[in-house]
């Protein structure tokens, strides 16, 4: 088996996910990780995609991109496994709505041994003012204290929640 990472993203319409998993799955493909999303009228798809050498995923999909005007992307996979990272710990940041707050959170996690899995934004609040929220999981390489140390140093205006994950497989 091959792996490989797909990326597709267009405007937001009905059956997208459908039509794609639909040809995957007639060409014999397996799925392990995906990201599916709206991101204002967008919608993107990321896919880990398991395939037989002699399938060609572009091929098998541009009629589905072709028909919804969806731009694609292929990689080779750098992993042959579907092996799955857990996470260990989840941070929930919310802060003034301001240029530059994800990468000074990132950074300063990053700095204390976050090797981040998934991350994923919102803004709320109101117009006048609005909040930038995050949600981050991932793994804490240098143990949770690290973190719990690199969060005492953001900003006053950035309110951060950390929280150990303990998954239990039976």
């Amino acid at each position: 088996m091959n792996w490989s990472v797909l990326t597709l993203v267009g405007a937001d319409q009905k059956g997208i996910v459908a039509a794609v998993t639909k040809m995957l799955f007639e060409a014999n493909c397996q799925l392990a990780e995906a990201s599916m999303m709206r991101l204002g009228g967008n919608f993107a798809i990321m896919l880990r995609v398991a395939h037989d050498a002699a399938t060609n995923l572009q091929s098998v999909l541009q009629p589905v991109v072709d028909k919804m005007s969806l731009h694609m992307h292929l990689d080779d996979d750098v992993s042959t496994s579907s092996h799955h990272i857990e996470p260990d710990v989840h941070i929930t940041v919310y802060g003034a709505d301001r240029t530059g707050i994800v990468a000074q959170v990132t950074s300063l996690l990053a700095d204390a041994g976050l090797n981040i899995v998934d991350l994923e934004t919102a803004v709320g609040g109101s117009a006048e003012q609005p909040i930038y929220i995050m949600s981050i999981e991932g793994n804490a390489q240098q143990g949770i204290e690290a973190l719990h140390e690199a969060i005492k140093n953001l900003a006053d205006d950035i309110e951060i929640s950390l929280t150990e994950i303990d998954t239990l497989r039976g």
